[in-house]
Parts: C-alpha cells; structure tokens; sequence
C-alpha cells in the first residue's frame, strides 16, 4: 500500500461519526428481476460456500441505526454467504474523504449511503457502478431517481425517504392545557402566543441545530407552505433570487415576525432538543418524521402543518456503489435489495421513514407511521432544498440561518449573502 493510500485509511479510522438525515407511497404486488452488472468489471469470483463480506457505510446511528440492521439482517438470511460489516460516517465528512480515495482507484466500503448530488457527481467522472438495467424506474416515485441519473445513467438506488410534514407536539401536552391544532395562520400565531404564556415553557417551538439542516427543514416548510414546490424548484435551480420580492416576503411577512416574538428557541443541538421538548420545555417541535422512532411512546404524537401547506420534502437516502468494490456483484445485489424489498422491511420497522418503491403497501408501515403517510400522499412531493444544491452553498445556507435565528434584523444580511454564494451556473 503506497504512503497516500494508507494515510487516507488512517485519516478515515480517525472520523468520528454522528448520524443524520434526512418520505414516501404506497404500492401493490412484489416481483423480482434478476441483478446485471452493466460495467465492464473485473469481478472477484466467489466460490460455492466461500464466505464473503461486504461493508457498509451510512449516516445511522442510536435507534435509527436498530432499524436499519433489521434490513441488513433479512439480506444476510437470503444470502448465507454475505456478511455485512457496517460503519457509521457523516456525508459531510465523506465528502471531503471519498473524492481522495476514488482518485487514487480506492473506497472504504462496497455499499454508501450519501447525497444524491454527490453520487451524481462522483457518477459523471467515471467512479461508479451504473444501475441501469438493475432496478426499474418505472417503480419508483415520479421523479426520484432524477437527483441520481446524468445523461441517462442511474449511478445511485433511493431508498427510504423521510418526510419532513411540519410541528410535532404532544398530544398530551395539548390537552392538559386545552389547545387545539390551528387550522389558519391567525390561529397558528395565537397558539404560539398562548403556549408563550404558559409556565415553565421556555419557548413555544424548540430550535434544533448543530448540525446545520433543522433550521433549513422549517425554513424549507415555509417556503412551500407560502410560495409552493414551483417557487421552491426554482431557487434550486438559481432561476428566482433570494433577495426576488416574493422569497422577501415570505420570511419577513411570516417567519422573521415569530422569530423576533421569540416563539422559536436559540439553536439547540437537534437530539438534545428532542428529550426537553419531550418533558414539556418547548411545546412544538419542527422534525422530520423518523422522529416518531425517537420518542418513547409514539401514539401521543400529533402533527402540525402550516395551514394551507402546498408540498412537503421527501427527503430520500440513496445508495452507491463505488467502482472499485472487490465484489462488484454481490454489492450491486446488496443494493438492489435495499432499494426494493429492503424498503418494506425498513418501514414496518420503529424507523420512521417511508417507502419510494412504489410495491410497499400501506399495511407494510409500522403503525404510527400510516397516518402519516396518508397525509404524505395528499400533498405534492418537493426536493430538499439545500440536499438538491448542495456544495459550499449548503453549508452557507445553514451558517445564514443560524445568524437569522438569534439576529432576526439581519435578514437583508442573509438573503444577500445567500444570492452571492449561489453556485454560478
């Protein structure tokens, strides 16, 4: 092993992982089509009862991670002679590791989880395996393998998704204190004000951060809920500005006023934030819906949307597999699998996510989880905003957010700051 190479395996050692995230439909009937491997690679035979293993990498840790080992699980029951080792990396590390590593004709894993732009990218200059003719696109959600597909090359497979839908609260909670769900912006703000004025809550909604994305979800839900998924498709696509009247108004007319109120909290590291809301510290929690895995009895959940929400992001995970795999076979098999059957399995576990095949019925959810993936179905699906971006500008976009949180008179600041930071086409 040449000196660079074994530096990049001794800096990878040294990560230390936190997991994060980042929703879904409803379908009919199973069937299978055999796994291709449409590259041209040298494939490492594996002889009859010889043992092989496979290594993983994702974002998942705590519970989450639980969930998805039940996946991992039923693939090894099917396939006697895989064992899957699995590793716990943030993308945001991955993506300063991994493009080093593909340029030197390496990977640490067979199988990762990461940003679709990311496998997009690294797809386009020739790192990894296509999936073409591995999985069928036609059964999927409409539009999710767009963020993963250049040229007409599949180069990742989606799997679960997360929705981000709005204001978890306790039911509980709600009704020791006689509130009720709003049901328009008026009432959505006099909610806020009445819970501000009830002992011992600290603020109305907890502020989860630390990790850059919490802060971008409720921005996000604001942003669809008052200008909907064209206006959101747009500032993906750099074609409407930050600083354009109609994205001005949204957070100066609606949220900029609940942030100077002070009806959200300071950012607060984002799982920490999830146990103080939990005994009653804050009284409304903007999350993803993994969230329902969290908690501890998930039957006293109760969402809030924003009143006349237009579209909610479905925020999927996808999966490649890098080139230089030593089983290119067995790890296209291994991810093929988790972007079908795997996905049943993953929802009828505490997960909290929801499936993008479209085979998974709705009978397959763990049973918090049906309520919310019919509402899911109800409203248009949106791309993440800052996951479809990506790059530098993400990471600006998160640090803006932060400095409006705590100074909500530097909004003129902000959206500026976030026009010149756009990637220039």
């Amino acid at each position: 092993m040449d000196a660079k190479k074994m530096l990049l395996g001794l800096f990878l050692v040294g990560v230390l992982s936190i997991a994060v995230v980042a929703s879904g439909c409803i379908g009919g009937e199973q069937t299978s089509t055999p796994t291709t491997v449409t590259q041209k690679e040298t494939v490492t035979e594996t002889k009859v009862g010889e043992q092989i293993t496979l290594k993983v990498i994702g974002p998942w840790s705590g519970a989450e991670l639980e969930s998805f080992m039940e996946v991992i699980k039923a693939f090894e029951a099917q396939h006697p002679n895989i064992k899957v080792e699995y590793k716990t990396y943030r993308a945001e590390d991955l993506s300063t590791i991994l493009p080093l590593q593909f340029e030197s004709g390496d990977a640490p894993a067979d199988v990762i989880a990461m940003w679709g732009w990311f496998i997009a990218e690294m797809g386009q200059k020739g790192h990894l395996m296509e999936f073409n003719g591995v999985i069928n696109p036609d059964e999927y959600v409409s539009g999710i393998l767009d963020t993963v597909t250049v040229d007409g090359k599949i180069y990742g497979v989606p799997f679960t998704a997360a929705a981000k839908p709005g204001f978890w609260y306790r039911k509980s909670f709600f009704e020791k204190y006689g509130l009720k769900p709003p049901e328009t912006w008026d009432e959505f703000v006099a909610l806020l004000e009445k819970i501000k004025q009830i002992p011992g809550v600290k603020a109305p909604i907890v502020s989860g951060d630390s990790v850059g994305w919490p802060l971008s979800d409720v921005t996000e839900h604001f942003i669809l809920t008052f200008g909907g998924k064209d206006l959101q498709l747009k500032l993906i696509n750099g074609e409407v500005k930050w600083q354009d009247p109609q994205v001005r108004s949204i957070f100066e007319q609606r949220l900029v006023p609940l942030l100077k109120a002070g009806y959200f909290s300071d950012p607060i590291e984002w799982t920490s934030a999830v146990d103080l809301w939990w005994k009653g510290d804050y009284a409304l929690y903007f999350m993803g819906t993994w969230i329902t895995g969290m908690v501890d009895d998930p039957t006293d959940l109760g969402l809030i949307s924003l009143p006349g929400v237009k579209a909610m992001v479905l925020g999927p995970d996808y999966f490649m597999v890098p080139k230089y795999t030593s089983h290119p076979e067995e790890a296209m098999e291994l991810a093929k699998f988790l972007a079908t059957e795997g996905q049943r399995i993953h929802v009828g576990t505490k997960s909290g996510k929801l499936a993008t095949w479209k085979k998974v019925s709705i009978d397959d959810y763990w049973e918090p989880m049906k309520d919310v993936a019919k509402i899911v179905a109800n409203v248009e699906s949106a791309p993440d905003l800052d996951d479809s971006v990506g790059g530098e500008w993400q990471k600006a976009f998160w640090d803006q957010l932060k400095l409006l949180w705590v100074q909500p008179d530097r909004l003129d600041d902000v959206l500026s700051t976030l026009d010149a930071k756009f990637p220039k086409k």
